[in-house]
Order: structure tokens, then sequence, then C-alpha cells
């Protein structure tokens, strides 16, 4: 025809052309984007202008949420502990409770180190030594100017040591620098501290075969606990201790899991200050891991940014002082979090708030005789200072 035009070329010819051509990075890239959507119809363009963004927007918000609600599929569960059953009671004497445990009674009790990293917890830190206070030979604290964060943070223990006049006697207080290194991996500082640790414990005068026990300070043996492993004779060399897990206060009972607190029958050149699985046997309901229990609001956050996975705090607002008060009355995550469980039946099951519990039997007896003081810590008291 000569009256008109004709192409022969097809359409992904002219687009092979037009992305072929020697230009510019930006126009080439504009090229090959509108090579890419000719063609495209509306709903097309609806779904890479709308669903996308919000994809990626809800993946940023509550990406963190799937992932642990699919952890199931991507992390098997640990090898399960081996329980020994535990048998108390205050009318039984010691040489039935060793027997009962498949152990014999020594003629005289073993020492008991109690060795801990300090950062702020002053008045867990105060159950902690009123409730073991009759079997502990020394006290052993290590506190840093730096916290695992690498943020600065005040001597906290040093200026409160007044409050802990009834240990002095027995008391080893160990002080490290910081090493202040922003980015790094939390946990090597926190690793640094530990190892730190047992140098302080050589200097406490710790020796073969004494008791060492190693956990956080919020992770308390009860006292009947402790007496009964410094009596009985063919305890297991490592013995983890399984404890009651409460959240915020005794108010919010969480489950029996906690298992990283351990004790120790020292040996010199093996035994390291740990925090992690050292052993497969644990010894069944032996006291309480209290998380989180501040008097506080600043003290939440100071912690909410200096431990090891402050990594949680993903948005600014977390740290709201009044978010923070109404999270723990209402028994909710801080970190806004799933459970970390191995099987969806576990995960669904703890989803939403911990369930608030009006028990206050079987905790520690410095607590519920200065019951007053410490009445954060009970049911029914969830308001906290400065919140």
């Amino acid at each position: 025809m000569t009256d008109g035009y004709y192409n022969s070329k097809k359409t992904d010819d002219i687009c092979e052309d037009v992305c072929g051509q020697q230009t510019s990075r930006a126009a080439l890239t504009f090229s090959r984007l509108r090579c890419m959507l000719r063609g495209c119809d509306m709903r097309t363009y609806m779904f890479l202008i709308v669903v996308v963004p919000v994809f990626v927007f809800g993946m940023y918000l509550h990406g963190q949420k799937l992932s642990y609600f699919l952890r199931p599929l991507w992390e098997s569960p640990p090898k399960p502990f081996v329980t020994i059953p535990h048998y108390y009671h205050e009318n039984v004497s010691m040489e039935s409770l060793c027997k009962l445990h498949g152990w014999g009674v020594r003629e005289s009790p073993r020492r008991v180190f109690d060795a801990v990293l300090f950062s702020n917890e002053v008045d867990i830190l105060t159950l902690r030594w009123k409730e073991l206070y009759p079997y502990i030979t020394q006290f052993v604290v290590l506190e840093s100017n730096s916290t695992f964060t690498g943020l600065p943070k005040p001597l906290i223990f040093a200026s409160n040591r007044d409050k802990f006049k009834f240990v002095e006697p027995r008391l080893t207080y160990g002080m490290i620098g910081g090493r202040f290194k922003r980015g790094e991996n939390p946990f090597v500082e926190e690793a640094y501290q530990r190892v730190a640790l047992d140098q302080l414990l050589r200097i406490a005068g710790i020796e073969d075969d004494d008791l060492l026990i190693m956990s956080d300070v919020d992770e308390i043996p009860s006292a009947h606990t402790v007496n009964l492993l410094r009596w009985c004779e063919d305890i297991p060399p490592i013995l983890h201790l399984q404890l009651r897990n409460y959240l915020y206060s005794f108010e919010y009972y969480v489950d029996s899991k906690s298992w990283r607190a351990s004790v120790h029958q020292y040996k010199k050149g093996k035994t390291r200050y740990a925090h992690f699985r050292q052993t497969d046997t644990i010894l069944s309901d032996a006291g309480w891991h209290c998380s989180f229990c501040f008097r506080h609001i600043y003290e939440f956050i100071f912690k909410m940014k200096a431990y090891s996975h402050y990594d949680r705090v993903r948005f600014a607002h977390y740290l709201n002082p009044n978010r923070i008060q109404d999270v723990i009355c209402r028994g909710n995550d801080l970190f806004d979090m799933l459970p970390e469980e191995y099987t969806f039946r576990e995960i669904i099951g703890k989803m939403g708030p911990v369930p608030h519990s009006f028990s206050a039997v079987h905790l520690p007896a410095y607590l519920l005789n200065n019951a007053e003081e410490y009445k954060y810590l009970l049911p029914g008291n969830c308001k906290r200072e400065g919140g």
C-alpha cells in the first residue's frame, strides 16, 4: 500500500531495539521498565502498585512474628532433659531426702559459691541473697561500667552496696571496664564478662568439690534446693535447675521451662562460668525465674536497650513509658513477639497475654515477710513507679 505506513516488527522486536540502544543508565532503566510493563492489564498494575507495597510493609512490621510462627518448620526442638524428680518437705530429714533422690548423705556439707553478673537488678538480687544466705559460703558479684550492647552504665551495685551489708563479710565484688564496641554482637561482650567472672571466683577462694551456682540474678534457686545439693553425696557433677518462669512479677506465671541455671562441682582448670546447656540432667521445681521484674519503668527501658537481645526493640515506641506500663498490666510481651516454642501447638497455646495468677504460695520467704516493700512483685499490683 502506498498511502499508509506498515511496520512488520513485533512488539518484542521494538522493545529489543529500544532496550539495546546505547544511552544513559537512567534512560536505559526507564526503557526496560516500559518494555516490561507493555502488555500488562489494569489488574497487574493494581497488584504492583497496591498489593506488593502492602506486602513489603506487612513483612517489615510482622516479619519477625511470621519467622517465629514458622519456627517448627526450620528448627528442631532441643534434646529433652533427663529430669530428676525433686522431693522436699520441711519435716523430712536430710538423710531421707537424699535417699529419695538416690543419693547418699555427707558427714558435712559442701561449701557453696553463688556467682552473678550484675546489671541493675537491685531488688531481685536482694531477694536472691536473702533466700540463699544461710547456705552460701561466698557471694561473688561482677559489675561492668558497660552494658552488653556497649552503652556506658553507672556502677549501680557499688552505689547501692550499703543495701547488701548483710553479706559484706562473705562478699567478693569485682568491677571490669567495658570495651565499648558499639555495633558488635552483644553476646561477645557478655562472654568477655563471664570469663572475667572465672578469675574473680579464684580470687574468692573457690576450690575443687565446692558447689558453684551459675545463673543470672533473676534465676533464683530455692534455699532448700541448695541445701539439698550441699548435703547429698553422689549428686551429678553438673546439674541444671528447672525454675518456674514468671514475667514482670510473681503474678504472671508462664511455665516451668526455665533451665539455664546450673550447679557445678567445681574442678580447677575445667569448670568455666557459662549460661548455656552444659549437661542433659535437670532437677525439677528448683526455684524461680522472674524476668523483667522491676520496680521502676526506667529500669525496664534500661534493660531493653542494654541486654543481649536488644535487637528485639524494633521500633522506638516500644520504649514509651505509657506503653510499657500498659503491657505489664495486660501481661503482654514487651517486644510484641510470639512465644519461642518448637511446635505449632505450643506456639498457638501460648499466644496472647500471660494469664493472671492469684497464688503467692511457694515464693521466696523474704518476699512474703516484706510484702509491703515488694508488693509490686505480688499478685494484684501491676502498676510501676514512674509509669
